[in-house]
């Protein structure tokens, strides 16, 4: 397994322990990317698409754990929102 597929395995592992919440509130998350400058790129979907609060879940949420548990990545934006 290379790195890269390491770091994306892990990083699939760190969303699926954050899913429960995002879908207690009506959401999801998929992963659409790891980069290979370890940049994560998500889609939020459902209510977390569209709610106005979304950019501070995906900063605040979603990063925050994403990095804890896989500390080589860089960042993790959504590609379905206007930042």
């Amino acid at each position: 397994m290379s790195t890269k597929e390491a770091i994306q395995k892990k990083v699939e592992q760190a969303i699926d322990s954050i899913r429960p919440f995002l879908q207690s509130d009506g959401g999801d998350i998929s992963l659409e990317e790891v980069t290979d400058d370890n940049v994560v790129k998500v889609k939020l979907l459902g209510s977390c698409g569209s709610c106005p609060y979304s950019i501070m879940t995906l900063k605040n949420g979603v990063e925050q754990a994403i990095i804890r548990d896989v500390p080589e990545v860089k960042e993790v934006i959504a590609v379905n929102l206007d930042f």
